[in-house]
């Protein structure tokens, strides 16, 4: 009866157990599911020129997005524009409706310019702030070149408007837009404010602000899906470490700079050959910015007056011009830092920067041919040239038939046009191989 009993209190504690286990399941099933009013939306902020650290940014936050279930991806987006091949994958990016995706050009002020109208227009909903614009697609700036500057012919300008044209066709067909105001934004850099693009059929709503512009998504259809987004909970998506270095490495400014780097370490090694130090970071700076060249816009003309100036500058530092090589080379690098990049375009240098650069570079080549020049007139330390000026005694009597002298622990043999008398102090005034010129010291 005992072992019966106790056996029963054993049985009677396990389904305890049991219950407890199940009710807790059944507590964690049910917070796990998504309660009424605490719908997820992502958010990710642009600002600045469309490159490959943006195309990343936002292909990884949608499928963060769509990884965490949200109702929609938000994408704040303010842009002069940016480069082709950078906004083909963001565009193809958006077209694969992993997550429903919202464009909205905020804030007040923002604009969606050259690359961003294909990205605005791209988006499954297209929203901006008031008092914002968007517009001026050319393909010229779409594609970063030199605009008016750069060398490209009529037929080559043509076909670049003519792609534009069929990219932003095929975006606006895709997602029911105005086809004729999409096409006039890169063929006649059309652009508009947020009031006359909704009337276009431009974009598809005005928002004030992030919480009116989830008010007015509830409710509406998105890559099939029925957006529930009023009191939902805005959570932003943040740049990794690795896209927040490349987003501030990539830009104009940074390979610019490291030009710089390249030229005063190449023109330091050369005037100072056995460095070693300068020679490196210029070899460094040279290749990192070739590598950022393949990727940014460069104007053909500008880079190679920037290599002239450096021919002129190392040129300088060598032939006694007084300096005139290092004017011409000022100006051609002056000229080709302006032409360098496009300055209509998303990627352009500011004369803020240009300005002191030339500065600065012309004050570095002074530099160093001034230790140049100074290097030249020190007095020679070493070698047979250290023997004149020297005094020392005859060991025998000199004349221009010659005699000896002993000079820095040898013996040389010496003549003179005014005789010096055995033991007498002569001072060598020149050396014709390996006899030495003297006369009387007084």
């Amino acid at each position: 009866m005992l072992l019966l009993e106790f056996n029963g209190q054993r049985i009677m504690s396990l389904k305890i157990c049991c219950r407890r286990m199940a009710a807790a399941a059944a507590a964690l099933t049910l917070a796990s599911l998504p309660l009424p009013g605490a719908e997820q939306v992502g958010l990710i902020k642009i600002d600045g020129a469309i490159g490959p650290a943006t195309a990343t940014y936002i292909s990884r936050a949608i499928d963060q997005a769509a990884a965490d279930h949200d109702q929609c991806l938000i994408i704040q987006l303010d842009t002069p524009g940016g480069l082709l091949d950078s906004t083909h994958l963001i565009v193809e990016k958006l077209f694969t409706d992993a997550v429903p995706t919202v464009v909205y050009v905020a804030p007040s002020g923002a604009c969606a310019a050259s690359a961003g109208t294909f990205i605005t227009m791209a988006a499954d909903i297209a929203a901006m702030a008031p008092d914002t614009s968007i517009g001026a697609a050319h393909p010229v700036s779409l594609t970063g070149g030199a605009g008016e500057n750069e060398p490209t012919n009529g037929v080559m300008r043509e076909k670049l408007e003519n792609y534009g044209s069929s990219f932003i066709n095929n975006i606006a067909s895709k997602r029911h837009r105005n086809i004729e105001w999409a096409e006039s934004a890169v063929s006649q850099s059309a652009c508009t404010n947020a009031a006359a693009a909704l009337q276009l059929n431009v974009i598809d709503l005005i928002a004030p602000d992030l919480p009116g512009l989830l008010q007015q998504l509830d409710g509406r259809e998105a890559a099939g899906k029925i957006l529930r987004t009023a009191g939902a909970r805005l959570v932003e998506i943040p740049m990794s470490a690795r896209e927040k270095v490349f987003q501030m490495l990539w830009r104009p400014e940074v390979m610019f700079i490291l030009m710089l780097i390249a030229m005063y370490g190449i023109i330091a090694e050369l005037s100072h050959p056995g460095a070693i130090f300068p020679g490196v970071v210029g070899a460094i700076a040279l290749v990192l910015s070739l590598y950022m060249s393949a990727v940014l816009p460069i104007n053909v003309a500008g880079l190679v007056l920037v290599l002239v100036a450096m021919g002129l500058f190392i040129t300088d530092v060598y032939a006694p011009t007084h300096g005139v090589l290092t004017v011409g080379g000022l100006a051609a690098f002056f000229i080709g830092s302006l032409m360098l990049f496009d300055r209509d375009s998303a990627f352009s240098l500011s004369l803020t920067l240009i300005v002191p650069a030339t500065v600065l570079t012309g004050l570095f080549v002074l530099l160093v041919i001034g230790a140049g020049l100074r290097a030249q007139r020190l007095p020679v330390k070493s070698g047979p040239e250290t023997l004149i000026g020297q005094t020392t005694a005859a060991l025998t009597p000199i004349d221009r038939h010659g005699g000896q002298v002993f000079v820095d622990g040898a013996l040389w043999r010496a003549v003179s046009q005014t005789p010096v008398a055995q033991g007498e102090w002569a001072e060598i005034v020149g050396r014709n191989g390996l006899t030495l010129n003297v006369k009387p010291k007084s």
